[in-house]
C-alpha cells in the first residue's frame, strides 16, 4: 500500500478534532484506534478506560463544546459520561469521521525508517508506512503506580480499576490524592463505605462548581478581565467567604497561592468532611497489616486503599531515542511538536485550567499545517525554524506549583496569544474555524 500523508494514533475527542481538519485537506490520512469505537476514555467500556459510573465532566457544557458543533441544550451544566461519550459519537457521525477511523486496530510500535517514513507495526500484524505521525492516544491510559512500606491485609488498587460506588459497601475506604477524581472517588466512598478516609499531601484552594448560580468556567469567562493580581485576591476572598477555612475540615492550609496548582473542581467533599463522612488524614508513612499509619502518628483499620495517584504520559508505542521524557511527560515544542523529530506530534498533553475541545481545535490547526505543508515551503521552513529556535514563556510569567502533574501547565490566556502569534507566522490565515 502506498504510504500515508498522516497517520494518527486514536479516536477520542482530539483525534476527531484533528480527523475532521484533515478531511478538509488533500491529505491521505487514518486514525488506527485499538478500541472498537471512538470516545477515548469516555467509553467506560474500553478496557483501561479509567472511568468510573459516577463520573461527569469537570468543565460546563456551556464552554466545553467542539467548535462549531455545541453540546445539546437538554443536557444539564456538568454532563455525565454517558452523554459525553454519545455527544463525541454524534459528532464524528455528524462530520462523517468513522470512515477514517481502523477500530480494533493498535500501534505497537512506531519507528523511523532509513527513508523518514514512520513504520508504523500494528496489532493486526500489518505494517504501514506515514510521512507525518501524530499521538493522540491520550494521557489518562498508563497509571502512575506508587507503593508504602510495610506490610498490607488490605486490598490496594489505582483509581483506574474504579467502577462503582458498590465496590465501597461494608468497607473502611482510605482514598489517596485530592485531584478531580480522588476527591469524586472520594465523595462515593462518603456514601458507600462503612467509613470514607482521604489522604492528602499538600493543601488545596476548592472551586465550587457553581458561583451564584452560574457554573464557575462559565462565571471566570465571561466575568470582567482583570489583571492577574486582582483576580487573584478576588477569587481568594470569594473562596474564603464560600469555603471559610479549609483547616476545619481538617485539611491542611494550601501552600500556594490560588490559580498555581490546577483548580480542584469540587466542594462536595468539603460537605462529606463537614458531616463526618469523610476524614481528611495527611500522607501515609506505612501500612501495618490491618491498618493504615499516617504521617502525624495516628492509624487507621483500613480495608481497601484506592490510589488516585495520577497517570503518566508516556507514548507507550513510540520508538525509544525519538522524544525526549521528564517524570513520565514528554518534552514538546508548545506542548504539541517534537522538536528534534520534524515529522512528529501530539495532541492533549498540554495541561491548562480550561476547557479542553476548544483549544485542541487551534492546536490541530497548526499541527495539520505542518503536516500537510509542501516540503521546502515558506509554511514548512516557518515550522522548521521555529521548532529549532522558539521558546516561549507559555507560563506567562506565572508560577505554578513544583510537582509532576503541573510540569507541563501553561497559562491558557498567554498560551493562546502564543498561538495566535505563531499561526500568524507559519502563514495561516485568520479565521481558522473548521
Amino acid at each position: 500500500m502506498a504510504p500515508l500523508d498522516v497517520a494518527v494514533v486514536g479516536a477520542g475527542p482530539a483525534g476527531l478534532i484533528l480527523a475532521r481538519r484533515l478531511a478538509q485537506t488533500s491529505a491521505a490520512f487514518e486514525l488506527f484506534e485499538r478500541h472498537d469505537d471512538v470516545g477515548g476514555i469516555w467509553n467506560i467500556d474500553a478496557p483501561g478506560s479509567p472511568m468510573y459510573e459516577t463520573a461527569h465532566f469537570i468543565s460546563s457544557r456551556t464552554m466545553s463544546g467542539f467548535d462549531g458543533f455545541p453540546m445539546p441544550e437538554h443536557y444539564p451544566d456538568y454532563p455525565d459520561y454517558q452523554q459525553l461519550l454519545a455527544y463525541i459519537q454524534a459528532f464524528a457521525d455528524e462530520f462523517d469521521l468513522r470512515r477514517h477511523v481502523r477500530f480494533n486496530t493498535p500501534v505497537d510500535r512506531a519507528a523511523l525508517g532509513s527513508d523518514g517514513l514512520w513504520e508504523l507495526q500494528l496489532g493486526t500484524g500489518e505494517t504501514r508506512q506515514s510521512r507525518y505521525l501524530i499521538c493522540a492516544n491520550g494521557v489518562n491510559w498508563e497509571p502512575h503506580e506508587v507503593s508504602w512500606p510495610g506490610q498490607f491485609n488490605g486490598e490496594v488498587r489505582h483509581s483506574v480499576t474504579y467502577r462503582s460506588p458498590d465496590e465501597f459497601t461494608g468497607k473502611r475506604v482510605l482514598v489517596v490524592g485530592a485531584g478531580n477524581s480522588g476527591a469524586d472517588i472520594a465523595c462515593d466512598a462518603s456514601v458507600s463505605a462503612d467509613q470514607a478516609f482521604l489522604s492528602v499531601r499538600r493543601g488545596y484552594h476548592f472551586i465550587p462548581k457553581y458561583i451564584a448560580g452560574t457554573p464557575s468556567d462559565v462565571f471566570g469567562e465571561r466575568g470582567p478581565s482583570l489583571p492577574h493580581w486582582l483576580e487573584v485576591r478576588f477569587f481568594q476572598v470569594l473562596l474564603r467567604m464560600i469555603n471559610g477555612d479549609l483547616r476545619r475540615y481538617g485539611l491542611p492550609k494550601p501552600d500556594h497561592k490560588l490559580f498555581e496548582s490546577h483548580p480542584l473542581m469540587n466542594s462536595l467533599i468539603l460537605h462529606h468532611l463537614g458531616h463526618g463522612d469523610c476524614i481528611a488524614k495527611p500522607d501515609i508513612e506505612r501500612l501495618d497489616g490491618d491498618h493504615v499509619v499516617f504521617a502525624d502518628g495516628s492509624r487507621e483499620q483500613i480495608d481497601l486503599v484506592i490510589a488516585a495517584t495520577g497517570f503518566d504520559r508516556y507514548i507507550p508505542f513510540l520508538a525509544d531515542g525519538l522524544l525526549e521524557f521528564k517524570k513520565g511527560r514528554p518534552q514538546l515544542y508548545l506542548g504539541i511538536f517534537a522538536r528534534d523529530c520534524p515529522n512528529l506530534a501530539a495532541l492533549g498533553y498540554v495541561e491548562f485550567a480550561s476547557a479542553a475541545y476548544s483549544h485542541f481545535e487551534k492546536m490541530a490547526e497548526l499541527i495539520v499545517a505542518d503536516a500537510t505543508a509542501p516540503p521546502g515551503s515558506a509554511t514548512a521552513r516557518a515550522f522548521q525554524d521555529l521548532k529549532a529556535n522558539h521558546h516561549p514563556d507559555v507560563r506567562g510569567g506565572r508560577r505554578y506549583i513544583d510537582t509532576d502533574r503541573h510540569a507541563d501547565y501553561v497559562e491558557i490566556k498567554a498560551y493562546r496569544k502564543i498561538l495566535s502569534q505563531v499561526r500568524k507566522k507559519v502563514g495561516l490565515p485568520k479565521g481558522g474555524n473548521p
